[in-house]
């Protein structure tokens, strides 16, 4: 029977990959997942040695950020992440298009990377700039921090969803505390302190050829409610798991299942074979288009990856441990550190990770506040080695002085808002 099994599995696997053209790490987590439960092999253990599988370190982070990478192009490309935009901008109108900006680039910013998501809204910003009196600056910052905020703070973005499995981290209580330092935080720097002269003063204007790749018509993007609900479902599969661990007893059987929809890798992969089929296969598209979209968004994150795997010695703990210095902000400093010295967020989040997590067993420390308080730092400082510095200065056709007065700044105030927050939920967890 076990031999049946695996045969048929390698039978699925190859249908899969030959005749639907199915990406080959999709195909092959897919079949795994088929073998395993079919073996009568408990629903929890078959996602664990299939991160195993991966090998090392890695384990599931490097599915965490594949699939984040995937799901992202397709929200991208299909015009899912544009009508949820626009479809905001015009339930808010132009009063408060700041908001509708900063909600829309918080949404979109969950599942996807702070480049692909700014040159998928940057259209929207021009739109809204040219066919009204709205400055630029004034629609676009919001935008763009927004988008910041996500990228630092919430799960499923493989940035903090990936931290968190390295400190053995609940990811569903990442999201929850993650969202109650963002939301501020958000508020903060994306309302308030976009309202000073530093910002109103910037000198910004719609540079000439510079656009995004792609504008949907009305007829080529998908419905409202189908495009935010398919961004959402990572999100719901972890938040749901976590109210269930919540509410419902440690015997109940519901847990099993609510843990293994619940974990981050499996949700992702949910998230994109459903974003595969409603937004991609039933509305036309060739299944060799997706296959291609999907390795063009690992490529993109293949970098971050080989980083993730790299490891960092132990001995950390041991240069540290006799500081008299709050794991929290010890974190929060080597995550900033890194991110001022490499400049991309996420790939400093994750280098920090390895080097912070010794810190863990330095004191009782809670492994959630960590992960924030390490994503915090990750996010200070945006600066010229970071590409999204440039794409902000050059999309918003930029002098390189206000670039620094306007980006670095806000991503500073966002870093130490985000510490301040990890610091004040430390007082009462």
């Amino acid at each position: 029977m076990p031999l049946l099994i695996v045969l048929i599995g390698i039978i699925v696997l190859l249908i899969l990959m030959i005749h639907f053209k199915i990406n080959g790490l999709i195909s092959l987590i897919v079949v795994s997942l088929f073998v395993g439960i079919m073996e009568g092999m408990p629903i929890l253990k078959v996602t664990k040695s299939i991160y195993n599988g991966v090998g090392g370190q890695l384990s599931s982070i490097a599915l965490i950020v594949a699939f984040g990478a995937m799901f992202s192009k397709m929200l991208d490309e299909c015009g899912a992440g544009q009508r949820i935009a626009m479809t905001l901008v015009q339930k808010f109108g132009l009063k408060r298009i700041q908001w509708a900006m900063m909600i829309t680039a918080f949404i979109l910013g969950i599942t996807m990377f702070y480049e692909p998501a700014f040159v998928l809204l940057i259209p929207i910003v021009y739109s809204i700039s040219s066919k009204t009196k709205v400055p630029l600056i004034v629609a676009g910052f919001p935008m763009s921090v927004g988008l910041s905020v996500t990228q630092c703070f919430l799960p499923p973005h493989p940035g903090p969803t990936a931290v968190a499995n390295m400190y053995n981290a609940s990811v569903g209580k990442t999201l929850l505390l993650g969202i109650i330092i963002a939301i501020p935080a958000a508020l903060i720097v994306g309302i308030l302190f976009s309202k000073t002269k530093l910002v109103r003063n910037a000198k910004c204007s719609i540079p000439e050829g510079l656009t995004a790749e792609r504008v949907f018509s009305d007829e080529e993007m998908p419905s409202f409610s189908s495009s935010l609900s398919i961004a959402l479902v990572p999100v719901v599969l972890m938040a749901f798991n976590t109210f269930a661990e919540i509410i419902l007893p440690k015997t109940s059987k519901i847990l099993v299942y609510t843990a293994f929809f619940g974990d981050a890798p499996i949700a992702l992969l949910i998230a994109v074979l459903i974003s595969m089929i409603v937004l991609g296969i039933r509305r036309g598209k060739d299944s060799d288009e997706i296959m291609k979209s999907f390795s063009e968004g690992v490529k993109s994150v293949a970098m971050i990856i080989l980083i993730i795997g790299a490891g960092v010695a132990n001995y950390i703990k041991n240069i540290v441990g006799s500081l008299n210095v709050s794991p929290l902000i010890l974190a929060w400093s080597i995550a900033a550190t890194l991110r001022i010295c490499i400049g991309s967020a996420t790939v400093s989040v994750n280098a920090a990770a390895g080097i912070v997590l010794p810190l863990l067993s330095l004191g009782n420390v809670n492994p959630e506040l960590m992960v924030l308080a390490t994503a915090s730092g990750s996010c200070i400082c945006s600066h010229v080695n970071d590409p999204g510095f440039w794409m902000f200065k050059e999309y918003f056709n930029m002098p390189l002085s206000d670039a620094f007065r306007t980006r670095s700044t806000y991503t500073t105030i966002l870093s130490l808002c985000g510490l301040a927050g990890v610091l004040i939920l430390n007082i009462f967890i």
